[in-house]
This record gives structure tokens, C-alpha cells and sequence, in this order.
């Protein structure tokens, strides 16, 4: 067990070899928690990274998921000549 201190402006800094033990590194998002008994939980965040779409780029999936005519007309011509197996 370490013994640290709280600094001024309530920041810790927590010792080199807890962290080793963790396998965390000086520049991880945690997650603090605290428990009925007044302890406080420190856990390791999940941070992913989030995509907003704004219209134009909708509109560019939209159009790649598109079919192209030719490939529509093969296709219902191929689902055509299977039905009728």
C-alpha cells in the first residue's frame, strides 16, 4: 500500500509501480467512483471515437449503396430464370 497526497487543487498523482501493475500508462481517461464506505474507485475508461455525419456525407453513403441499372437488371433476370427451376 502507498500513502500519497492530496494536493491543493485535489489532484493525486498515483505511484509509478501501481501503475505498472495495471498496465496503465501516465495518459489514460479513468472513470472515478466512490463506495458507501468512502472509498474512492478509479476504473479505466472506454473513450472511442465518435463520427458525426453531417449531410453531405449521408448523401455519399447513399449513393455508393446505390445499384447500378446493368447489376439491377441481372440480378431480377437471375432471381426470373431461378424461380422458374
Amino acid at each position: 500500500m502507498s500513502v500519497i497526497r492530496l494536493g491543493k487543487k485535489g489532484q493525486v498523482s498515483i505511484p509509478r509501480s501501481v501503475l505498472s501493475r495495471l498496465g496503465l500508462s501516465g495518459d489514460e481517461m479513468l472513470l472515478v467512483e466512490t463506495s458507501e464506505d468512502g472509498a474512492i474507485v478509479l476504473r479505466p475508461a472506454g473513450v472511442y471515437p465518435l463520427e458525426v455525419y453531417d449531410e453531405r456525407r449521408i448523401e455519399e453513403f447513399l449513393q455508393e449503396d446505390e445499384m447500378p441499372p446493368e447489376l439491377g437488371v441481372r440480378l431480377r433476370r437471375t432471381l426470373e430464370d431461378r424461380a422458374g427451376e
